[in-house]
Formats: C-alpha cells, sequence, structure tokens
C-alpha cells in the first residue's frame, strides 16, 4: 500500500527535499567570490608563506560585488573566508594570519562581515567556502590538533555573521586525509541547521563533478556519492545520516580556468554566448549555477567582469522573464495509468497548454513539484501545429527545471506528455516562450 502525501499516492518510496533544499534549489543562481591573499600574488594557490602586509585592497567596497550580483539576479553569495593557503579574511582568534595582521584598515578589517552586511542590504543569501586543507597553520601535521583548531575556526564563522545560505567544504588537497566530520557537521547542525552543506561530511548538496558549470543529463536528484575533487576520481566519504535527495551545484569561473584575479586576464572572460551555454546546462539542467567572479586587489570586481554578469542577467531575464503562455499542475490525466506501478503503453499523463493564436515559440521550460520528489522518467513535448501533434523533444529528468531549446513553431497548443514515472507526477510549472 502507498504512503499518502497531500493526497498524492506514492507507489514506490522516493527521496524527498527539507524544505531548506526546496528554497536553495529555487534560488538557482549563486555568486562565487574568491578573494584573500592570493589576489595580491598573482597565483592560484598559495602555499601560505605569503606575508598578511601584502594585503592592502585601498577601495574594498563589498556592497559592489554583492550589489552586482543582486542587479545580475544572483540569489546568494559565497565568500571564500579560508582558501588552501589558511589566510583568513576575518579576524580570528586562531592564528595571526588574518586580515588582523594586514595594513588593510590598520588590522581592524573584516571582509566577512563587511559581505554578510551587504548580503542582507540587498536581500541575497550569504555563505562561506572553508578550506579544511590549511598549508600554514603547523598543527595541520597532526589531525587531532588540527581538527580542534578548524572546529574553532568553523565556530567563529558559524556564530558570528549572522544566518547563512551555504557553508562550502573543497576537497582539493584533503585526497586522503579524514577530518572529524561527524564533529563539523554537529557545529554545522548546532548554529546553522538551515545551511546548505556542499560535497563533505554529511552533505545537502554535492558538487557536479567539474569546474565548467556543466551538469550532465539527466541530473538527478538523488546520489550517494560525488566526485571528491578536481585532483581524484574517488568520491567523498559522506556521513550514514547524508540524505538521499542531495542536488548538484555547477561551479565555474567567470575567467577561464582563474578562481582568483590577476592582472592583464581581461581576454579570459568569458562570452555571452559562453555564459548562456553554461546557464541552458546547470540550471537548465536541474541544477544549480555558482558563477566565480573575483575582486581584483582594488578590493572591486573589475569593471569588465561587472558588465559582463550584468548582461548575463539582463539576457537571462530578456529570454525568461516574460512567457508566451504557461501554466501549473497536471491538467489530464489517465486514471488507469495511476492503478499500476508503471504506466500503460496507450496511457500517459499529459499537461496541456493553449497558446496565443499564431504564436510562435522556440523555448519551454518544464518544472516537477520536488516537494514530491522526483517523479517522471520519461517524457515527450509536443507542440501541435499544421492539425497535428509533433515531437520537439523527449527527455527523461525534469526535476527542478528543464530548459528545451527547439527551432521556432507556430503552435496552437504545447503539450507535455509523461510515459514513465515512479508515481502520479506533479507538475509545478510548465511555460513556453520565443527567446531567439
Amino acid at each position: 500500500m502507498g504512503n499518502e502525501t497531500q493526497g498524492i499516492t506514492l507507489r514506490h518510496e522516493l527521496a524527498l527535499p527539507t524544505n531548506a533544499q526546496r528554497e536553495w534549489q529555487d534560488m538557482e543562481l549563486g555568486l562565487f567570490c574568491h578573494f584573500g591573499i592570493n589576489t595580491f600574488c598573482d597565483q592560484e594557490w598559495g602555499e601560505g608563506k605569503d606575508s598578511p602586509a601584502l594585503f592592502n585592497p585601498d577601495k574594498l567596497d563589498a556592497r559592489q560585488w554583492v550589489r552586482t550580483a543582486r542587479e545580475a539576479g544572483f540569489r546568494y553569495f559565497i565568500l571564500t573566508a579560508k582558501h588552501h593557503d589558511g589566510f583568513c579574511l576575518w579576524p580570528t582568534a586562531t592564528t595571526d594570519y588574518s586580515v588582523a595582521s594586514s595594513p588593510w584598515k590598520n588590522g581592524q578589517g573584516d571582509v566577512v562581515a563587511e559581505c554578510a552586511a551587504a548580503c542582507r542590504e540587498e536581500g541575497i543569501g550569504f555563505g562561506i567556502y572553508v578550506s579544511p586543507w590549511d598549508r600554514h597553520e603547523p598543527s595541520y601535521a597532526d589531525p587531532a590538533l588540527y581538527d580542534d583548531f578548524y572546529a574553532r575556526q568553523l565556530e567563529e564563522l558559524l556564530t558570528g555573521y549572522g544566518p547563512l545560505v551555504e557553508v562550502w567544504f573543497d576537497g582539493a588537497g584533503s585526497e586522503g586525509r579524514e577530518y572529524d566530520w561527524p564533529r563539523i557537521m554537529g557545529l554545522v547542525k548546532k548554529y546553522q541547521p538551515q545551511a546548505m552543506v556542499f560535497n563533505m561530511g554529511a552533505p545537502t548538496i554535492r558538487w557536479v563533478g567539474n569546474e565548467d558549470g556543466l551538469a550532465p543529463y539527466p541530473c538527478w536528484n538523488t546520489a550517494e556519492s560525488a566526485r571528491a575533487s578536481m585532483f581524484t576520481n574517488s568520491t567523498s566519504h559522506w556521513l550514514p545520516e547524508t540524505p538521499r535527495w542531495v542536488p548538484a551545484e555547477c561551479d565555474v569561473p567567470i575567467r577561464k580556468d582563474r578562481w582568483f584575479w590577476h592582472p592583464g586576464e581581461e581576454h579570459l572572460l568569458l562570452s555571452l554566448d559562453d555564459l548562456m551555454d553554461i546557464y541552458y546546462r546547470s540550471v537548465g539542467h536541474g541544477a544549480t549555477l555558482l558563477l566565480n567572479a573575483a575582486p581584483d586587489d582594488r578590493g572591486l570586481l573589475p569593471e569588465v567582469d561587472a558588465a559582463r554578469l550584468i548582461e548575463f542577467g539582463n539576457e537571462i531575464r530578456r529570454r525568461f522573464g516574460s512567457s508566451v503562455a504557461e501554466t501549473a499542475g497536471v491538467e489530464e490525466a489517465a486514471a488507469e495509468a495511476a492503478e499500476s506501478a508503471g504506466f500503460a503503453d496507450d496511457a500517459a499523463y499529459t499537461t496541456v497548454l493553449p497558446l496565443p493564436m499564431g504564436a510562435v515559440i522556440d523555448h519551454a521550460v518544464l518544472m516537477e513539484d520536488i516537494a514530491y520528489g522526483e517523479r517522471v522518467r520519461k517524457y515527450a513535448l509536443e507542440a501541435f501545429a499544421d492539425g497535428a501533434w509533433k515531437v520537439l523533444h523527449e527527455g527523461s529528468a525534469i526535476g527542478h527545471k528543464k530548459i528545451e531549446a527547439f527551432p521556432p513553431v507556430v503552435a496552437e497548443k504545447l503539450r507535455l506528455r509523461i510515459t514513465e514515472a515512479a508515481a502520479e507526477p506533479v507538475i509545478r510549472r510548465m511555460a513556453a516562450y520565443r527567446c531567439l
């Protein structure tokens, strides 16, 4: 006998997201911000030996970073509070390798606090990246001592900067190293229970497995493991209490292969076409996109990078800001198919969307109501044109969102026909667009 969930019969036991996971997936776009001692040393990975005296962004404006993110349509912002070099962007009590030892604001500055305040003012979520690997800290050679050290750092960040939307644990450099993840996860659950945890410990979101910002298709929301880092094919060792619903986040830098700012590399900036392709293959495959833009040694997003972010956001709004037509909910259902665990060959759940007379469409956006899990396993998207239904696309996963692009067609109706599902499909939204 199936379980009842708000009137929907579950014929199979499906993984379900938490409310916090659903809210995070609805954000869809996050801005990553790599900034630190590397910014002043023209390097990607410091060894933890660079002097704090080098850190002096005389025009630092976290509001410019976050305001740009918000204006471009990003809904959360993640700062590298500590990268692998161990330099801390907050005045931690655990080490003197931090902004407190720098000339910036005479050692009285706190980049984490300024970003947190800017996010509150701009109304977007704030998250932190805290590298477990620390190339500066002497205690790193002693796992037990370092676990104490890292726990103290994490507790400072979890308790000192308000609500966090995400805690980002980077696996790079930690291949083969075991940290005290039960303790670390205990701190997150105690102080920031609504925060998403990225890819380590008992994660609630997972790494997509590449740094190109691209999700494979299908990209299912359920997973039991994910790739640990770019430098190994092994998977992360997740704690037993890790949920089955672990959606993917796609990270990619806006300057090709460069996470931190480097002088004279404006030519590496991704084009608008590059970014839109990434958007279609991340958000459009049901994942969340975390796009990195790095402030320069002034402490400002470079003008060309900021302009490209705004251009990207404007293009998303141009294409998907206003639909030709849209609907929500399953309008037609084959009752006979609901009686079995599968679907009869001649029966399918359908959603039919009438279109304005003479409408030309070239895109569709499909969304399941993931509160009920990921149910669709096979579907066809069809247009009624010239007196007949024509298949535009066939696919498997819909999940949080699937963006379909197809050659322009003049159609009277659009139909989503689901031919295979794990349980009765619940369609949250179906929309038709003319984008190109």
